[in-house]
Protein backbone atom coordinates (compact mmCIF):
# COMPACT_ATOMS: atom_id res chain seq x y z
CA UNK A 1 0.00 0.00 0.00
CA UNK A 2 2.92 2.37 0.74
CA UNK A 3 4.20 1.73 -2.77
CA UNK A 4 0.76 2.55 -4.16
CA UNK A 5 0.67 5.80 -2.19
CA UNK A 6 4.13 6.70 -3.47
CA UNK A 7 3.03 6.04 -7.05
CA UNK A 8 -0.12 8.12 -6.58
CA UNK A 9 1.95 11.02 -5.27
CA UNK A 10 4.07 11.00 -8.42
CA UNK A 11 1.06 11.84 -10.59
CA UNK A 12 0.81 15.63 -10.79
CA UNK A 13 -2.91 15.74 -11.66
CA UNK A 14 -3.81 13.29 -8.91
CA UNK A 15 -1.68 15.20 -6.40
CA UNK A 16 -3.47 18.44 -7.34
CA UNK A 17 -6.88 16.78 -6.93
CA UNK A 18 -5.94 15.49 -3.48
CA UNK A 19 -4.69 18.93 -2.41
CA UNK A 20 -7.87 20.56 -3.72
CA UNK A 21 -10.08 18.08 -1.83
CA UNK A 22 -8.17 18.63 1.42
CA UNK A 23 -8.34 22.42 1.02
CA UNK A 24 -12.11 22.32 0.50
CA UNK A 25 -12.53 20.13 3.58
CA UNK A 26 -10.53 22.73 5.54
CA UNK A 27 -12.92 25.43 4.28
CA UNK A 28 -15.81 23.24 5.44
CA UNK A 29 -14.34 22.90 8.93
CA UNK A 30 -13.65 26.65 9.17
CA UNK A 31 -17.25 27.41 8.25
CA UNK A 32 -18.45 24.95 10.90
CA UNK A 33 -17.03 27.35 13.53
CA UNK A 34 -18.53 30.63 12.21
CA UNK A 35 -21.51 31.45 14.49
CA UNK A 36 -24.80 32.84 13.29
CA UNK A 37 -25.37 36.38 14.65
CA UNK A 38 -28.07 36.89 17.25
CA UNK A 39 -27.92 33.38 18.73
CA UNK A 40 -26.83 32.30 22.20
CA UNK A 41 -25.38 28.89 21.31
CA UNK A 42 -24.91 27.88 24.95
CA UNK A 43 -28.68 27.66 25.37
CA UNK A 44 -28.90 25.13 22.53
CA UNK A 45 -25.79 23.03 23.16
CA UNK A 46 -27.36 20.62 25.64
CA UNK A 47 -30.57 20.25 23.66
CA UNK A 48 -28.88 19.26 20.40
CA UNK A 49 -26.71 16.70 22.17
CA UNK A 50 -29.66 14.79 23.57
CA UNK A 51 -30.97 11.53 22.12
CA UNK A 52 -33.19 13.21 19.54
CA UNK A 53 -33.18 13.48 15.80
CA UNK A 54 -31.07 16.63 16.22
CA UNK A 55 -28.38 14.60 17.97
CA UNK A 56 -28.16 12.45 14.84
CA UNK A 57 -27.97 15.52 12.58
CA UNK A 58 -25.31 16.99 14.88
CA UNK A 59 -23.12 13.92 14.28
CA UNK A 60 -23.56 14.26 10.50
CA UNK A 61 -22.80 18.01 10.65
CA UNK A 62 -19.64 17.52 12.71
CA UNK A 63 -20.92 19.46 15.74
CA UNK A 64 -22.02 22.50 13.70
CA UNK A 65 -25.62 22.09 14.91
CA UNK A 66 -24.83 22.09 18.64
CA UNK A 67 -22.68 25.22 18.12
CA UNK A 68 -25.33 26.60 15.74
CA UNK A 69 -22.97 27.91 13.08
CA UNK A 70 -23.73 28.82 9.47
CA UNK A 71 -23.42 25.11 8.56
CA UNK A 72 -25.84 24.04 11.31
CA UNK A 73 -28.23 22.27 8.93
CA UNK A 74 -25.34 20.59 7.12
CA UNK A 75 -25.93 18.88 3.81
CA UNK A 76 -29.06 17.00 4.93
CA UNK A 77 -31.48 19.15 2.83
CA UNK A 78 -29.48 18.16 -0.26
CA UNK A 79 -29.59 14.48 0.70
CA UNK A 80 -33.35 14.71 1.32
CA UNK A 81 -33.90 16.46 -2.02
CA UNK A 82 -31.86 13.77 -3.81
CA UNK A 83 -33.84 10.96 -2.16
CA UNK A 84 -37.15 12.66 -2.98
CA UNK A 85 -35.99 13.05 -6.59
CA UNK A 86 -35.15 9.34 -6.80
CA UNK A 87 -38.57 8.43 -5.44
CA UNK A 88 -40.33 10.81 -7.83
CA UNK A 89 -38.42 9.29 -10.76
CA UNK A 90 -40.47 6.14 -10.26
CA UNK A 91 -43.87 7.88 -10.34
CA UNK A 92 -43.34 11.02 -12.48
CA UNK A 93 -43.02 10.17 -16.21
CA UNK A 94 -41.05 13.33 -17.02
CA UNK A 95 -38.40 12.59 -14.41
CA UNK A 96 -38.19 8.98 -15.56
CA UNK A 97 -37.67 10.22 -19.12
CA UNK A 98 -34.84 12.48 -17.95
CA UNK A 99 -33.18 9.59 -16.10
CA UNK A 100 -33.02 7.66 -19.39
CA UNK A 101 -31.61 10.55 -21.47
CA UNK A 102 -28.03 10.15 -20.26
CA UNK A 103 -25.83 13.13 -19.30
CA UNK A 104 -28.27 15.78 -20.57
CA UNK A 105 -31.13 14.31 -18.58
CA UNK A 106 -28.95 14.04 -15.49
CA UNK A 107 -28.08 17.75 -15.74
CA UNK A 108 -31.79 18.60 -15.66
CA UNK A 109 -32.34 16.33 -12.64
CA UNK A 110 -29.38 17.88 -10.79
CA UNK A 111 -30.81 21.35 -11.44
CA UNK A 112 -34.17 20.30 -9.94
CA UNK A 113 -32.34 18.81 -6.94
CA UNK A 114 -30.53 22.13 -6.42
CA UNK A 115 -33.78 24.10 -6.39
CA UNK A 116 -35.34 21.49 -4.12
CA UNK A 117 -32.39 21.77 -1.73
CA UNK A 118 -32.81 25.54 -1.42
CA UNK A 119 -36.56 25.17 -0.84
CA UNK A 120 -36.15 22.45 1.80
CA UNK A 121 -33.34 24.38 3.49
CA UNK A 122 -35.45 27.55 3.65
CA UNK A 123 -38.45 25.68 5.09
CA UNK A 124 -36.30 23.81 7.61
CA UNK A 125 -34.51 27.03 8.65
CA UNK A 126 -37.85 28.81 9.09
CA UNK A 127 -39.25 26.01 11.22
CA UNK A 128 -36.14 25.88 13.40
CA UNK A 129 -36.03 29.66 13.84
CA UNK A 130 -39.66 30.14 14.87
CA UNK A 131 -39.87 27.07 17.12
CA UNK A 132 -36.78 25.20 18.33
CA UNK A 133 -34.15 27.92 18.65
CA UNK A 134 -36.47 30.79 19.63
CA UNK A 135 -35.36 30.74 23.32
CA UNK A 136 -31.76 31.29 22.19
CA UNK A 137 -32.50 34.31 19.96
CA UNK A 138 -31.20 37.48 21.60
CA UNK A 139 -33.23 39.97 19.50
CA UNK A 140 -36.82 39.05 18.65
CA UNK A 141 -37.29 41.46 15.76
CA UNK A 142 -38.40 40.28 12.32
CA UNK A 143 -35.10 41.38 10.75
CA UNK A 144 -33.16 39.21 13.21
CA UNK A 145 -35.29 36.19 12.32
CA UNK A 146 -34.68 36.77 8.60
CA UNK A 147 -30.91 37.05 9.13
CA UNK A 148 -30.91 33.67 10.89
CA UNK A 149 -33.08 32.01 8.21
CA UNK A 150 -31.03 33.41 5.33
CA UNK A 151 -27.75 32.49 7.04
CA UNK A 152 -28.85 28.88 7.55
CA UNK A 153 -30.14 28.58 3.98
CA UNK A 154 -27.01 30.18 2.54
CA UNK A 155 -24.82 27.81 4.57
CA UNK A 156 -26.54 24.76 3.12
CA UNK A 157 -26.37 26.22 -0.41
CA UNK A 158 -22.64 26.86 0.03
CA UNK A 159 -22.07 23.26 1.21
CA UNK A 160 -23.99 21.99 -1.82
CA UNK A 161 -21.76 24.06 -4.12
CA UNK A 162 -18.67 22.94 -2.21
CA UNK A 163 -19.62 19.26 -2.54
CA UNK A 164 -20.23 19.56 -6.29
CA UNK A 165 -16.91 21.39 -6.67
CA UNK A 166 -15.05 18.57 -4.89
CA UNK A 167 -16.76 15.99 -7.12
CA UNK A 168 -15.74 17.92 -10.24
CA UNK A 169 -12.18 18.98 -9.39
CA UNK A 170 -11.20 16.77 -6.46
CA UNK A 171 -11.23 13.10 -5.54
CA UNK A 172 -14.33 11.17 -4.53
CA UNK A 173 -17.96 12.17 -4.10
CA UNK A 174 -18.03 15.67 -2.63
CA UNK A 175 -21.27 15.35 -0.64
CA UNK A 176 -20.15 12.06 0.91
CA UNK A 177 -16.75 13.53 1.77
CA UNK A 178 -18.37 16.47 3.57
CA UNK A 179 -20.37 14.05 5.73
CA UNK A 180 -17.19 12.01 6.20
CA UNK A 181 -15.27 15.10 7.30
CA UNK A 182 -17.98 16.10 9.74
CA UNK A 183 -18.02 12.70 11.43
CA UNK A 184 -14.21 12.45 11.56
CA UNK A 185 -14.05 15.91 13.14
CA UNK A 186 -15.94 14.61 16.18
CA UNK A 187 -13.54 11.72 16.83
CA UNK A 188 -10.90 13.70 18.80
CA UNK A 189 -13.57 14.83 21.28
CA UNK A 190 -14.77 11.24 21.69
CA UNK A 191 -11.22 9.98 22.24
CA UNK A 192 -10.68 12.73 24.81
CA UNK A 193 -13.89 11.71 26.58
CA UNK A 194 -12.74 8.08 26.74
CA UNK A 195 -9.34 9.11 28.14
CA UNK A 196 -11.07 11.26 30.75
CA UNK A 197 -13.34 8.39 31.79
CA UNK A 198 -10.28 6.16 32.11
CA UNK A 199 -8.52 8.71 34.30
CA UNK A 200 -11.58 9.14 36.52
CA UNK A 201 -11.95 5.38 36.88
CA UNK A 202 -15.45 5.34 35.36
CA UNK A 203 -14.31 2.67 32.89
CA UNK A 204 -11.27 0.39 32.70
CA UNK A 205 -9.27 -1.33 29.99
CA UNK A 206 -11.11 -4.62 30.59
CA UNK A 207 -14.32 -2.83 29.54
CA UNK A 208 -12.74 -0.84 26.72
CA UNK A 209 -10.84 -3.68 25.03
CA UNK A 210 -13.91 -5.83 24.11
CA UNK A 211 -15.65 -2.71 22.76
CA UNK A 212 -12.69 -1.95 20.51
CA UNK A 213 -12.66 -5.55 19.28
CA UNK A 214 -16.37 -5.43 18.45
CA UNK A 215 -15.98 -2.10 16.62
CA UNK A 216 -13.07 -3.57 14.65
CA UNK A 217 -15.24 -6.56 13.76
CA UNK A 218 -18.02 -4.20 12.63
CA UNK A 219 -15.55 -2.38 10.37
CA UNK A 220 -14.53 -5.70 8.79
CA UNK A 221 -18.22 -6.55 8.32
CA UNK A 222 -18.93 -3.18 6.68
CA UNK A 223 -16.01 -3.67 4.28
CA UNK A 224 -17.35 -7.11 3.38
CA UNK A 225 -20.78 -5.58 2.70
CA UNK A 226 -19.35 -2.77 0.58
CA UNK A 227 -17.03 -4.86 -1.59
CA UNK A 228 -19.14 -8.04 -1.67
CA UNK A 229 -20.50 -8.80 -5.15
CA UNK A 230 -22.48 -11.58 -6.76
CA UNK A 231 -21.21 -11.88 -10.33
CA UNK A 232 -23.86 -13.14 -12.72
CA UNK A 233 -22.26 -14.32 -15.99
CA UNK A 234 -23.60 -12.95 -19.26
CA UNK A 235 -22.69 -14.34 -22.69
CA UNK A 236 -23.13 -12.33 -25.87
CA UNK A 237 -23.71 -14.25 -29.10
CA UNK A 238 -21.66 -13.58 -32.21
CA UNK A 239 -23.25 -11.46 -34.93
CA UNK A 240 -22.17 -11.08 -38.54
CA UNK A 241 -22.51 -7.55 -39.88
CA UNK A 242 -21.23 -7.34 -43.44
CA UNK A 243 -17.84 -9.02 -43.41
CA UNK A 244 -17.18 -8.46 -39.72
CA UNK A 245 -18.08 -10.56 -36.67
CA UNK A 246 -19.23 -8.71 -33.56
CA UNK A 247 -19.89 -9.97 -30.02
CA UNK A 248 -19.10 -13.35 -28.66
CA UNK A 249 -17.49 -12.06 -25.48
CA UNK A 250 -18.31 -13.03 -21.91
CA UNK A 251 -18.95 -10.54 -19.12
CA UNK A 252 -20.83 -10.39 -15.84
CA UNK A 253 -23.33 -8.30 -13.87
CA UNK A 254 -21.88 -7.35 -10.44
CA UNK A 255 -24.73 -7.21 -7.91
CA UNK A 256 -23.79 -5.64 -4.58
CA UNK A 257 -24.82 -7.35 -1.36
CA UNK A 258 -25.79 -3.97 0.09
CA UNK A 259 -27.32 -2.10 -2.83
CA UNK A 260 -29.03 0.55 -0.67
CA UNK A 261 -25.91 1.82 1.12
CA UNK A 262 -26.48 3.84 4.29
CA UNK A 263 -29.86 5.25 3.18
CA UNK A 264 -31.97 2.72 5.21
CA UNK A 265 -30.06 3.59 8.40
CA UNK A 266 -30.58 7.34 7.90
CA UNK A 267 -34.28 6.90 7.09
CA UNK A 268 -34.90 4.59 10.05
CA UNK A 269 -33.10 6.94 12.46
CA UNK A 270 -35.04 9.99 11.29
CA UNK A 271 -38.45 8.29 11.37
CA UNK A 272 -37.96 6.85 14.86
CA UNK A 273 -36.53 9.99 16.40
CA UNK A 274 -39.06 12.41 14.93
CA UNK A 275 -42.17 11.28 16.95
CA UNK A 276 -40.16 11.08 20.17
CA UNK A 277 -38.73 14.57 19.58
CA UNK A 278 -42.18 16.05 18.89
CA UNK A 279 -43.58 14.38 22.01
CA UNK A 280 -40.91 16.12 24.12
CA UNK A 281 -42.56 19.49 23.40
CA UNK A 282 -46.03 18.31 24.49
CA UNK A 283 -46.58 18.74 28.21
CA UNK A 284 -48.89 15.75 28.75
CA UNK A 285 -48.29 12.45 30.61
CA UNK A 286 -49.27 10.38 27.56
CA UNK A 287 -46.87 12.28 25.30
CA UNK A 288 -44.07 12.06 27.85
CA UNK A 289 -44.66 8.31 28.29
CA UNK A 290 -44.59 7.90 24.51
CA UNK A 291 -41.29 9.82 24.34
CA UNK A 292 -39.77 7.62 27.04
CA UNK A 293 -40.95 4.40 25.35
CA UNK A 294 -39.35 5.47 22.06
CA UNK A 295 -36.24 6.88 23.70
CA UNK A 296 -32.96 5.93 22.08
CA UNK A 297 -31.63 2.68 23.50
CA UNK A 298 -34.94 1.28 24.79
CA UNK A 299 -35.97 -2.23 23.76
CA UNK A 300 -38.92 -0.97 21.65
CA UNK A 301 -36.81 1.65 19.90
CA UNK A 302 -34.01 -0.81 19.11
CA UNK A 303 -36.45 -3.41 17.80
CA UNK A 304 -38.26 -0.89 15.57
CA UNK A 305 -34.91 0.51 14.44
CA UNK A 306 -33.77 -2.88 13.15
CA UNK A 307 -37.14 -3.55 11.51
CA UNK A 308 -37.21 -0.19 9.72
CA UNK A 309 -33.65 -0.65 8.43
CA UNK A 310 -34.60 -4.01 6.92
CA UNK A 311 -37.82 -2.58 5.47
CA UNK A 312 -36.13 0.43 3.86
CA UNK A 313 -33.31 -1.75 2.51
CA UNK A 314 -35.88 -3.79 0.57
CA UNK A 315 -37.80 -0.68 -0.48
CA UNK A 316 -34.79 1.31 -1.69
CA UNK A 317 -33.28 -1.68 -3.52
CA UNK A 318 -36.60 -2.24 -5.30
CA UNK A 319 -36.46 1.36 -6.52
CA UNK A 320 -32.82 1.26 -7.57
CA UNK A 321 -32.69 -2.19 -9.18
CA UNK A 322 -35.06 -3.00 -12.06
CA UNK A 323 -34.54 -6.63 -13.21
CA UNK A 324 -37.03 -6.24 -16.07
CA UNK A 325 -35.08 -3.32 -17.57
CA UNK A 326 -31.74 -5.10 -17.18
CA UNK A 327 -33.12 -8.28 -18.76
CA UNK A 328 -34.48 -6.19 -21.62
CA UNK A 329 -31.12 -4.51 -22.19
CA UNK A 330 -29.34 -7.89 -22.20
CA UNK A 331 -31.80 -9.24 -24.77
CA UNK A 332 -31.58 -6.08 -26.86
CA UNK A 333 -27.83 -6.48 -27.35
CA UNK A 334 -27.99 -10.21 -28.03
CA UNK A 335 -26.88 -11.41 -24.60
CA UNK A 336 -28.13 -14.15 -22.32
CA UNK A 337 -27.37 -15.73 -18.96
CA UNK A 338 -26.13 -19.31 -19.51
CA UNK A 339 -28.94 -21.78 -18.87
CA UNK A 340 -31.71 -19.15 -19.08
CA UNK A 341 -33.82 -17.87 -21.94
CA UNK A 342 -33.70 -14.12 -22.61
CA UNK A 343 -36.63 -12.03 -21.44
CA UNK A 344 -38.94 -13.04 -18.60
CA UNK A 345 -36.91 -16.03 -17.27
CA UNK A 346 -33.84 -13.80 -17.04
CA UNK A 347 -35.84 -11.07 -15.29
CA UNK A 348 -37.25 -13.54 -12.75
CA UNK A 349 -33.81 -14.96 -12.06
CA UNK A 350 -32.27 -11.50 -11.54
CA UNK A 351 -35.14 -10.57 -9.23
CA UNK A 352 -34.68 -13.74 -7.16
CA UNK A 353 -30.92 -13.20 -6.82
CA UNK A 354 -31.47 -9.54 -5.89
CA UNK A 355 -33.99 -10.47 -3.17
CA UNK A 356 -31.59 -13.01 -1.66
CA UNK A 357 -28.72 -10.53 -1.66
CA UNK A 358 -30.97 -7.84 -0.19
CA UNK A 359 -31.98 -10.20 2.63
CA UNK A 360 -28.34 -10.79 3.57
CA UNK A 361 -27.47 -7.09 3.18
CA UNK A 362 -30.51 -5.79 5.08
CA UNK A 363 -30.06 -8.05 8.12
CA UNK A 364 -26.31 -7.40 8.17
CA UNK A 365 -26.90 -3.65 7.97
CA UNK A 366 -29.41 -3.83 10.83
CA UNK A 367 -26.97 -5.86 12.94
CA UNK A 368 -24.13 -3.39 12.36
CA UNK A 369 -26.34 -0.41 13.24
CA UNK A 370 -27.88 -2.00 16.35
CA UNK A 371 -24.77 -3.59 17.85
CA UNK A 372 -23.25 -0.29 19.17
CA UNK A 373 -26.58 0.52 20.85
CA UNK A 374 -26.50 -2.81 22.68
CA UNK A 375 -22.85 -2.25 23.58
CA UNK A 376 -23.67 1.13 25.11
CA UNK A 377 -25.57 -0.62 27.90
CA UNK A 378 -22.32 -2.36 28.87
CA UNK A 379 -20.24 0.81 29.14
CA UNK A 380 -20.48 4.52 29.82
CA UNK A 381 -19.08 5.38 26.40
CA UNK A 382 -21.43 7.19 24.03
CA UNK A 383 -21.84 4.75 21.11
CA UNK A 384 -25.24 6.05 20.10
CA UNK A 385 -24.59 6.68 16.41
CA UNK A 386 -21.35 4.75 15.94
CA UNK A 387 -22.97 2.13 13.71
CA UNK A 388 -24.19 4.75 11.25
CA UNK A 389 -20.91 6.67 11.47
CA UNK A 390 -18.84 3.55 10.78
CA UNK A 391 -20.96 2.63 7.75
CA UNK A 392 -20.54 6.13 6.28
CA UNK A 393 -16.82 6.39 7.04
CA UNK A 394 -15.87 2.98 5.66
CA UNK A 395 -18.13 3.36 2.61
CA UNK A 396 -16.75 6.79 1.68
CA UNK A 397 -13.15 5.69 2.28
CA UNK A 398 -13.54 2.65 0.03
CA UNK A 399 -15.21 4.69 -2.72
CA UNK A 400 -12.47 7.33 -2.58
CA UNK A 401 -9.80 4.62 -2.79
CA UNK A 402 -11.54 3.16 -5.85
CA UNK A 403 -11.44 6.54 -7.57
CA UNK A 404 -7.76 7.01 -6.76
CA UNK A 405 -7.12 3.51 -8.06
CA UNK A 406 -8.94 4.20 -11.33
CA UNK A 407 -6.86 7.35 -11.82
CA UNK A 408 -3.69 5.33 -11.26
CA UNK A 409 -4.73 2.45 -13.51
CA UNK A 410 -5.22 4.94 -16.35
CA UNK A 411 -1.50 5.58 -16.08
CA UNK A 412 -0.48 1.93 -15.63
CA UNK A 413 0.14 2.19 -11.89
CA UNK A 414 -0.89 -0.50 -9.44
CA UNK A 415 -3.73 0.64 -7.20
CA UNK A 416 -4.62 0.09 -3.56
CA UNK A 417 -6.90 -2.89 -4.17
CA UNK A 418 -5.34 -5.87 -5.90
Amino acid sequence: MLEAVRNAWKIKELRQRIFFTLSMLIVFRIGAHIPIPGINAEVLADFFQEDTIFGFYNVIAGGALSNFTIFAMGIMPYINASIIMQLLTVVVPKFKEWSEEGPEGRKKMIQVIRYGTILLAFLQATGMTFSLIQPAITDHQFSSYMVIIISLTAGTAFLMWLGELITEKGIGNGISLLIFGGIIAGFPAQVGMVIELLQLGEINFLTLFPILLVLLGLIVGIIALEVGRRRIPVQYAKRVVGRRIYGGQSTHIPLKINQSGVIPVIFASAILMFPATIAMFINHPIAQGFAEALGWGTFLNTLLYAMFIILFAYFYTAIQFDPTKIAGDIKKYGGFIPGLRPGRPTSEYLGKVSRRLTTVGAFSLAFIAVMPILMQDLSRINLMFQGTALIIIVGVALETMRQIESQMLMRNYQGFMK
